[in-house]
């Protein structure tokens, strides 16, 4: 016979993945504002090995417009430097030699619309995430009732399951509007 609070507990971590996945893409959307987020996809060719760029390098913002990128080894300041005009970062690097610089541009009104398009699409995604987690839930539900679960317990579990969906998609919707208001502030 099927474990609710289990099966509930289960639908709860599978939405809160699809939160963290929410939050991770939209962390790596560049809003205008020098975030070290952006730079998390970029893989550096250290001695053989592709390896995390804060592998290699302490990146740091030291103001709103600017990323900075200091290697540990100065001769992997070329490879670093490769590894970000190949990577869709799409900011063409600066070095004096020490530090490689990332110079942030203010995004144009058309550049923001189509960020805040690109955020409402993964949040979408996230959003189906979500809703398909509820409707596996409610099918293994319907079905434990032929196994012996009482239409009582199910129902009481779907309403449960139903909070647990509402919380979940307000959560998406408040990470997209925060994440919106970011963009198109200016």
């Amino acid at each position: 016979m099927i474990d609710v609070k289990e099966t509930l507990n289960e639908s709860e971590e599978r939405m809160e993945m699809a939160a963290m996945f929410l939050e991770e893409q939209l962390a790596r959307i560049r809003a205008g504002r020098a975030n070290v987020a952006i730079l998390g996809g970029v893989r550096v060719d250290s001695y053989g090995q592709m390896v995390p760029l804060n592998q290699v390098a302490n990146v740091s913002t030291p103001d709103p417009r600017t990323i900075a990128i200091r290697p540990w080894d100065k001769k992997m300041i070329r490879a670093i430097e490769k590894a970000i005009m190949d990577s869709d970062v799409g900011i063409t690097p600066e070095n004096n030699g020490e530090i490689i610089r990332l110079g942030i541009p203010q995004p144009t009104e058309e550049r923001r619309r189509e960020l805040a398009k690109q955020c409402n699409k993964i949040g979408e995604k996230a959003k189906v995430e979500v809703r398909n987690v509820r409707s596996d839930i409610k099918d293994r539900l319907k079905k434990a009732i032929k196994d012996g679960l009482s239409e009582d317990n199910e129902k009481d579990a779907e309403l449960e399951l139903q909070k647990l969906h509402d919380k979940y998609i307000k959560k998406l919707d408040d990470l997209l509007a925060a994440k919106n208001k970011e963009i198109m502030t200016v």
